[in-house]
């Protein structure tokens, strides 16, 4: 068992890396695309965002496939939130689902309501019973938006994944090998986001968010999943009331 974790561990990390320096070296599209200004005006790449999405999504992919399906479509809404949403001021649940009542579909919206139906659609997939399946689909979406909520400096949303993931590594059998996917793709990335040479934005944010809610759902029971459904919603609705923290 302490094997297929090192394995997703390792292979989340490496691809990772080697994503994000594959990247930064290509550039597609220009390096202008690619680069955003942090919280301090510097300069900072989006390369570690997809890396960490499709690294995620890989190493979850060997566990779990309703899992990795999560994650990648967790990156692919951030990804677009990156970059339809780029200079968007508006930030939170209200300013977003008022936008939409009033006819404007925002790239948040797109992220909310996709990032939502993802997870219920992984929860249905990992979980037998009916209110489980809603319950782990709460989990893996709240978990996706909370991890980005804290993204508001460098390194705080690789460090949360870190943190959060860390316990499920202690844990048997599946759980411990998709905590291992998101604490893995996070660790390989933490020096740079740290060293505001890198920046993980909403595609990786969301994408190791979900991975943590993943291994979150494997692992627990009915008990379990009620507890961290209760936590992701308190914190996205503290989010969304906090000023400077609502970076839905």
């Amino acid at each position: 068992m302490i094997r297929r974790v090192a394995v997703s561990f390792v292979l989340a990390a490496g691809l990772a890396r080697g994503g994000t320096a594959a990247l930064r070296a290509a550039a597609p599209g220009g390096r202008e695309r690619w680069e955003r200004r942090n919280h301090a005006g510097r300069a900072v790449g989006l390369y570690a965002g997809p890396a960490t999405a499709l690294a995620a999504a890989v190493a979850a992919g060997r566990v779990r496939p309703a899992a990795a399906f999560a994650v990648a479509a967790a990156g692919a809404c951030g990804a677009y939130d990156d970059i339809a949403g780029a200079g968007d001021p508006r930030r939170g649940f209200r300013a977003h689902l008022t936008a939409l009542r009033h006819g404007e579909i925002t790239s948040g919206a797109v992220k909310l309501f996709g990032i939502s139906a993802a997870g219920l659609c992984a929860g249905a997939l990992l979980k037998e019973r009916s209110l489980d399946k809603v319950l782990a689909g709460i989990v893996i979406a709240g978990a996706a938006h909370a991890v980005n909520l804290v993204d508001v400096r460098p390194g705080r949303a690789t460090a949360a994944v870190l943190a959060l993931g860390a316990p499920g590594l202690l844990r048997r059998g599946p759980g411990a090998e998709l905590a291992a996917a998101a604490t893995g793709a996070a660790a390989a990335v933490l020096p740079d986001d740290l060293g505001e040479r890198v920046m993980i934005g909403d595609a990786g944010a969301h994408a190791l968010g979900a991975a943590v809610g993943a291994a979150a759902v494997v692992c627990n029971g009915r008990p379990g999943l009620v507890a961290h459904a209760a936590a992701v919603v308190a914190a996205a609705v503290f989010g969304d009331k906090v000023s400077g923290l609502a970076r839905f």
